[in-house]
């Protein structure tokens, strides 16, 4: 039953403030009587230490549920890739930086503009040449944003505000025109209080404005709470499905779908031609750098032992064949070694094409040789193809620095080395290459591994290199995630094509036999 209907009647409300006449009438007695006996100040001084304490409390209790609430707020998934999280970045500014004011609940009207808005920010972001980017969302799109971010909301509106789920729009329309009226009639009461009592009237007033900032803050927390909620979630399903992350026909499913890709159940079944695999999606490592610097050596140096080139690398015409590669703590792994960027057989669009689907590339780079413009000029344009694919992130690069026993003094090589030692001649020169090898390829110092690949001189594979690629294992499966999910978006683009071409073929067929009917009918 609408409750607020039995409030409605003139007749009910007449009854009603007689009911409490008496009660107000009592009031006004006491505080006539305490004028009269000299305790009217007292009581007032009372009245404002009670009212500024309840007052301090409210406003206490304000930031705890304000704190409370930001809680139960969406927050960004940390599997986007980067430019989605910088589109949450606009999310977040616009909805802290909504004012309730400008968004009354009682007007309905702020339910799509709010949404328009958030839809247009997200849009902008992907589509900053269009000149109305939030057209760019096709109607599929758009109402599985709405259903989803409803869904969400509707369950956070249930578990937070109280008596959600009695209150009906129509109630909170009602009270809302009912409060209008009453505060007419409340001002011509106070006017007239005036008139009769000052000095009470001023108390009321006193009582009054306490009373409402500290009720006022609650609600405008809540308020606050739930436009900005709002936003949260309808930015949130946006940029999920903008970027790829969810895509519209796989809305049902588990986001994180890691079975194998095209590409890499080609990969292994040939690999499990001589090795057993697990039918799982692995990570993709590439070896990238120049002739002679050691990629090959590097792989067998990760397996711990020495294999001919057709077990490591089987199929040898393939110029990027896979090996499979096992390691304590590591996952099913695929490694490529490659053919060296400065020979004949390089291709540089086929290795951005390989490097694209690629979860940790390794870069190896020879100590004994300074001129690395070439693997610069390589490597910026590696970074700049990466940044081109919105909808991915780029994998972690690990920089190997192979043949350090070649440095300086060249017959010294008593490992290990303490890099910082600057006592140590050899291993003032590993770290001086290691600091030229970070500015040369502007690679993070703590990217790169000094190495020695050479089987009776095999130096820091295991404490260093195994242990830079676990350490990047989290960022690699991160990686690993957004590259099987647009392979899968592109695969069920093509399957809801093949059913939507089905299904409005069968229409077409069935068109003239429904002409046929109707007109019979």
């Amino acid at each position: 039953m609408n409750f607020w209907r039995k409030w409605v009647s003139p007749l009910q409300l007449t009854a009603l403030a007689l009911f409490f006449l008496p009660t107000l009438a009592t009031l006004g007695l006491g505080i006539w009587w305490l004028w009269q006996h000299g305790y009217l100040l007292i009581w007032f001084a009372v009245v404002a230490v009670c009212g500024a304490i309840a007052y301090g409390l409210q406003f206490w209790a304000a930031r705890r549920n304000r704190a409370t609430l930001n809680t139960l707020l969406t927050e960004a998934n940390s599997d986007w890739s980067p430019r989605a999280s910088e589109v949450w970045q606009q999310i977040e500014q616009l909805a802290d930086n909504c004012n309730p004011e400008d968004w009354p609940l009682d007007n309905l009207d702020w339910v799509m503009a709010l949404g328009k808005r958030t839809l247009d920010t997200v849009a902008r972001c992907y589509f900053p040449q269009a000149e109305r980017p939030i057209l760019e969302l096709t109607v599929p799109h758009t109402l599985l944003i709405i259903e989803q971010a409803s869904r969400d909301l509707r369950q956070d509106v249930v578990n937070t505000i109280p008596f959600s789920h009695r209150l009906t729009i129509g109630d909170c329309l009602q009270a809302n025109r009912w409060k209008t009226r009453a505060e007419k009639f409340y001002n011509f009461y106070r006017v007239g209080r005036v008139a009769v009592n000052p000095i009470n009237a001023l108390l009321g007033e006193f009582w009054r404005y306490f009373r409402e900032r500290s009720f006022g803050l609650a609600r405008s927390e809540f308020h606050r709470w739930f436009l900005r909620a709002y936003i949260r979630k309808v930015g949130y399903y946006a940029i999920d499905l903008y970027s790829g992350h969810q895509p519209l026909a796989a809305a049902e499913a588990e986001p994180a779908d890691l079975s194998s890709t095209a590409s890499s159940r080609e990969d292994l079944e040939r690999v499990r031609q001589t090795q057993t695999v697990v039918e799982e999606e692995p990570l993709r490592i590439l070896v990238l750098g120049r002739s002679n610097t050691g990629k090959s050596c590097l792989i067998n140096a990760l397996y711990g032992k020495l294999f001919a080139a057709t077990d490591v690398l089987p199929g040898t015409t393939s110029l990027y064949a896979p090996a499979l590669l096992m390691h304590e703590g590591l996952t099913q792994a695929l490694i490529f070694d490659s053919p060296g960027i400065d020979s004949v057989h390089f291709d540089e669009q086929k290795m951005l094409q390989i490097a694209l689907e690629a979860d940790l590339i390794i870069w190896v780079t020879a100590a004994n040789r300074p001129d690395r413009q070439g693997e610069r000029s390589l490597l910026d344009t590696l970074r700049i193809h990466q940044t081109t694919h919105l909808h991915r992130r780029p994998p972690p690069l690990l920089v190997a620095v192979s043949h350090i026993d070649l440095l300086r003094p060249f017959n010294e090589w008593h490992p290990p080395y303490d890099l910082n030692d600057e006592t140590n001649i050899k291993a003032s020169n590993i770290r001086a290459v290691v600091e030229t090898v970070a500015t040369d390829l502007a690679v993070p110092v703590q990217c790169i591994i000094p190495l020695c690949l050479k089987e009776n001189r095999r130096y820091n594979v295991e404490d260093a290199l195994w242990a830079a690629i676990l350490a990047q294992q989290d960022t690699a499966l991160r990686v690993r995630l957004l590259r099987c999910q647009t392979a899968r978006n592109k695969a069920q683009d093509w399957e809801l094509l093949r059913k939507q071409l089905l299904n409005s073929g069968r229409f077409l067929w069935n068109l003239p036999d429904a002409i046929k009917d109707q007109k019979t009918l």
